[in-house]
């Protein structure tokens, strides 16, 4: 049996039509392959949510959003519909959340499975729980600062009015001949700069020589150092000790020795008394000497004829033994003190 022309036109244009149905359902998001449940979630708003927009849960694609309607007698508040594969445990306790699905404001329908007491068949409305997305908060962090800078922005216009915009090129031009000024100042002054650069590269090659003189005196310092450090300092130290140690022993020994009253040392150190008959010793002698300046004939006579001159000598001999007599026996007196003492 052969079909006409129009008979095959009309086949292929309800073909046509079947595929771009089909086609457009699966666009929206309709999988005519996998069994769905269908249920319902009440938003107050859904700025950024999509028909055929993705309900994930833990991060896969599950269902999607399949229409959205306006509830004006409920206070204006969006009733979305979403299809859900078969096997997803929705319930009583299944949270439908509206979150950010990019950084654009898209948005996507997160499931939150909680303990169900019920399980859901299909039909049912869902808890809604609208999540805030980044970009509301920093909306709502720029508004006020926007509102700031838009304050400052009509701040700042009233204050460069034609005056200021006046001082403000004054300034400018201020400062324009103030840059010539110095511009001028130091062409004129160049002769003076390149005398201080010469100066200071010349204090530079000084300072670098001085650095050199003492990196010497730091080797020497070292050298000196490292000789003392392997000098015989020890052994040195030993025999500075041996000595002190033997002058210590020399001195107790001399003050035990001169702490002794029984030697002539001690005597000497610890009685006075010999300082006394000494010291009367050379009063004695010191008055026989003025009596001998003041009376010289009383010891010497001299005679042109003689005769008396032996008679004066022996006066004057035993005035003089009488004296020495006298003097011996003192000091032997003295003497037989410091004895008994």
């Amino acid at each position: 049996m052969r079909l006409s022309k129009e008979v095959k036109v009309a086949l292929l244009g309800i073909v046509a039509i079947t595929a771009l149905f089909f086609g457009y359902r699966f666009l929206k998001g309709t999988d005519f392959f996998t069994s769905t449940k269908k249920f319902y979630v009440i938003y107050p708003n859904v700025d950024g949510l999509t028909v055929s927009g993705p309900v994930m849960l833990n991060g896969i694609r599950v269902g999607v959003v399949q229409e959205m309607k306006l509830q004006v007698d409920n206070n204006n508040q969006i009733k979305v519909g979403i299809t859900v594969q078969e096997g997803i445990p929705v319930g009583d306790s299944t949270i439908a959340s509206l979150t950010s699905s990019d950084l654009l404001g898209g948005k996507a329908i997160t499931l939150f499975m909680g303990k169900n007491n019920v399980q859901y068949k299909g039909g049912e409305t869902l808890i809604p729980y609208v999540e805030r997305s980044i970009t509301t908060m920093l909306t709502e962090k720029a508004m006020p600062v926007l509102g700031q800078v838009d304050s400052t922005l009509v701040r700042l216009n009233s204050l460069l009015d034609a005056d200021a915009k006046r001082n403000i090129q004054s300034i400018i031009a201020n400062t324009s001949a103030t840059t010539e000024l110095l511009r001028t100042t130091m062409m004129a002054n160049q002769r003076n700069v390149n005398a201080i650069t010469a100066n200071i590269s010349a204090l530079t090659t000084s300072l670098r020589e001085t650095e050199e003189k003492f990196s010497r005196l730091a080797s020497n310092l070292n050298e000196i150092t490292d000789t003392l450090r392997n000098a015989p300092v020890a052994a040195l130290i030993r025999n500075t000790n041996n000595t002190l140690q033997e002058a210590q022993a020399g001195i107790t020994k001399l003050n035990e020795t001169l702490s002794q009253s029984n030697g002539t040392v001690g005597r000497l150190m610890n009685d006075d008394s010999l300082y006394a008959n000494m010291n009367a010793s050379t009063e004695s002698l010191n008055a026989l000497l003025q009596d001998l300046k003041a009376n010289p004939k009383r010891y010497v006579h001299f005679s042109l004829i003689g005769g008396g001159t032996k008679v004066k000598k022996a006066d004057n001999v035993k005035t003089a033994n009488k004296v020495r007599s006298a003097t011996n026996v003192e000091q032997a007196n003295n003497v037989e003190e410091v004895e008994k003492k």
